[in-house]
């Protein structure tokens, strides 16, 4: 299982990845251990997610979702509610 997030940061923007253990990337975020550009922004929430089988899916769904506009983003983090 491959899953794709989006996470909000503690100044309100929006991070998308991709990881295959869910918890562990959230915790990474939040330690400062994940991506650089968390790293400053931590804490961060988990708003969304998609689970896809393979990674190319999940890449490819990540590619998608960065190149949404926030609007879009809060919009589909909202589909969630």
């Amino acid at each position: 299982m491959v899953y794709v997030y989006i996470v909000e940061c503690r100044d309100g923007s929006l991070y998308t990845g991709w990881t295959t253990d869910l918890n562990r990337r959230i915790e990474e975020h939040n330690q400062g251990k994940g991506a650089k550009y968390t790293k400053s922004r931590a804490p961060v929430k988990l708003r969304h997610f998609e689970t896809y089988n393979t990674k190319p899916e999940a890449m490819k769904r990540e590619w998608e979702i960065k190149q949404l506009t926030r609007s879009n983003k809060i919009k589909l983090i909202n589909e969630d509610s």
